[in-house]
């Protein structure tokens, strides 16, 4: 009896965690599939029609960082008449807003009570009299290259109305900020890079996106959760508006580097995934009988276990039930194996080195963190969860 309950308990966990690890292993294998070619540049294309642009930097408490960011990006190659900068400054210190009114640029004071992202930019909204063709909406710690805005205008000229930049790292501190750029690089692999190679929307992540300006306005209001990017994927997936990943503008972020940030990012990370698959269920039935198979892909991927937790998990039963009966081992060898592939695909080939493969203890530790995230989820929390800033920013 004990036995029977023993592999009925071990057939149901590996059910459990089989169709997550067979969902990336599919996508890390459609990354493999030949690339499109990259987006013409500006120095081939000076004959496009130039769109305006609304570029916002939600900043919560980001004095460290925000001033250098602006600075930055007002070193666009754009014409300057076509693109206006706009800071929501949220908590931060007069000092800050004093040294950003000295910049051609639009300083949003809120006062929120509740901050999040979200409210954030449904202010600046509402403060903004001007008609712009798109916005683009940045954190407070990300760079871009001066030629980003032609970069993301020609993708627009293209006809695409939501569009995901490559948001990569500008920082590799310590383990923890190496282990977070190498996920987020997974990422864009298998949810963005492999989703758009077979027609299917691109994830967005919160910054480097850019929406046509009228879709965001009317819509942006009707968001209200910590995570606004995953809302406004579902707006687009049941309007079968089209996301576009552009692996060819990179998007620079600052990667946590301490385990509290990690633990608290995640967390955040985790519970908004929980929140936006219960708002997605109850259209599910909508979007199969219309075929809307965005939307389809998109629930299943708030239904995924996170890659680090399947690569520990499956290691672990595999080594734990090769203890107690070799046999039924075998499927958990299998699908560590296939997990394992697949975070090898979808790691870019310069990252793959062996002083990343070294740091497989962090790897552990962090994966501790999130587990022990799952005991401090609170679904009905809409509380926006800061990341801080270590230092200033580069």
């Amino acid at each position: 009896m004990l036995w029977t309950t023993l592999h009925i308990i071990d057939w149901l966990l590996w059910i459990f965690m089989a169709p997550s690890v067979i969902y990336v292993f599919f996508y890390a294998f459609v990354s493999l599939f030949s690339k499109h070619s990259p987006l013409t540049t500006h120095h081939s294309s000076l004959n496009i029609h130039r769109s305006s642009f609304l570029i916002l930097f939600p900043a919560y408490k980001e004095d460290f960082v925000i001033i250098h960011s602006v600075q930055q990006f007002l070193e666009q190659t754009y014409p300057e008449q076509l693109y206006h900068v706009g800071v929501i400054s949220d908590h931060m210190k007069e000092d800050t807003n004093e040294m950003l009114r000295q910049l051609p640029i639009t300083l949003f004071t809120p006062h929120f009570e509740n901050s999040s992202k979200a409210k954030a930019l449904h202010y600046a909204i509402e403060h903004t009299p001007e008609q712009y063709d798109y916005i683009i909406i940045l954190d407070a710690d990300n760079m871009v290259l001066p030629d980003f805005l032609e970069q993301v205008n020609a993708s627009c000229q293209q006809g695409h109305r939501a569009i995901q930049c490559h948001r990569c790292a500008k920082n590799s501190d310590n383990d923890v900020a190496v282990l977070d750029g190498v996920s987020e690089e997974i990422n864009n692999t298998i949810f963005r890079k492999a989703h758009n190679r077979i027609g299917i929307s691109s994830a967005l992540i919160g910054s480097g996106m850019c929406f046509e300006y009228d879709w965001f306005k009317e819509h942006v209001g009707m968001f209200e959760t910590a995570v606004e990017d995953r809302e406004m994927e579902i707006q687009l997936m049941k309007e079968h508006i089209f996301i576009k990943y552009e692996e060819h503008i990179p998007v620079y972020d600052e990667k946590v580097s301490s385990s509290e940030n990690f633990q608290r990012q995640r967390l955040r990370w985790m519970t908004g995934q929980v929140q936006s698959l219960l708002m997605m269920l109850p259209y599910l039935p909508t979007a199969i009988k219309t075929g809307n198979i965005h939307y389809i892909d998109k629930t299943m991927q708030q239904a995924l276990i996170p890659r680090s937790m399947l690569l520990v998990l499956t290691c672990f039963f595999a080594l734990l039930m090769s203890i107690i009966s070799l046999p039924w081992s075998v499927k958990w060898w299998g699908l560590f194996l296939l997990i394992s592939l697949s975070v090898l695909i979808a790691i870019p080939k310069r990252m793959r080195t062996k002083a990343l493969f070294g740091k497989i203890f962090s790897t552990v530790k962090l994966v501790g963190l999130m587990l022990g995230n799952l005991l401090r989820m609170n679904l009905k929390n809409k509380d926006f969860l800061h990341t801080t800033h270590d230092k200033q920013g580069l």
